[in-house]
């Protein structure tokens, strides 16, 4: 699964590297982004966005926000869930991030790992998004993360991971006209170990409340 992320790329950066039309939102960077927070994703109506949303799915059957939300998706079974099988048609998003955590249990305890790309730029996680409506009126953007089983450098501290859309498929991914089932779930596999690094960090991250850039450094590099 995927439960925390960074994002702390310049808006300015996001918006060259995804090709974005639409005025961008003012954001500040985040280091330990959890579920239920404000997130930025990139989708396309007509135009390419780059808008603001919140962190777990809200199907539309819903009908209280209090009954939960649904942070990550399978992207094995993504076609087959009734929660998920109308956005994966068309409402698929990128999730802008730098990077995500994972943990280790190792004894009693859990040892977070940064995983990011050798490059250090930005990247979108395959997600699904809908404009749930609130019992007041209200329009909610919710979005969740697609999972797939862990590459070879990820699966040594976790079985599965965030699916990492290539740049090579980014417009067939955000394209809402294309409805190709086979080839949109092929894309949702795991991204080459080669291109990632990874590495333990301090386990102040296991709080969501310490967003700090210290969070990124690499354990051994720390005072």
């Amino acid at each position: 699964m995927c439960g925390r992320f960074t994002r702390s790329s310049s808006v300015s950066t996001i918006v060259e590297i995804f090709d974005v039309d639409s005025p961008p939102p003012e954001v500040s960077a985040s280091y330990n982004i959890a579920p239920t927070q404000e997130i930025l994703i990139v989708n396309e109506k007509g135009q390419r966005e780059l808008i603001k949303c919140r962190w777990g799915f809200l199907p539309s059957w819903m009908k209280e926000l209090s009954e939960g939300s649904m942070i990550n998706a399978r992207g094995e079974t993504i076609d087959e869930k009734p929660s998920f099988k109308a956005a994966f048609k068309k409402s698929r998003c990128l999730i802008i991030a730098d990077g995500f955590y994972e943990w280790m249990k190792e004894k009693a305890k859990k040892i977070p790992y940064y995983i990011r790309l050798k490059s250090g730029k930005p990247f979108g996680f395959a997600g699904l998004y809908n404009h749930w409506a609130a019992p007041d009126g209200q329009k909610i953007c919710s979005c969740t993360i697609i999972t797939t089983e862990a590459n070879d450098l990820v699966a040594s501290i976790h079985d599965r991971m965030p699916v990492i859309v290539p740049p090579n498929k980014i417009d067939m991914w955000l394209d809402p006209d294309f409805q190709d089932l086979t080839a949109l779930k092929a894309i949702l596999t795991p991204y080459p170990s080669d291109e990632l690094e990874m590495f333990p960090v301090s386990r102040k991250v296991n709080s969501a409340k310490f967003d700090s850039a210290a969070n990124i450094v690499p354990l051994d590099s720390q005072p």
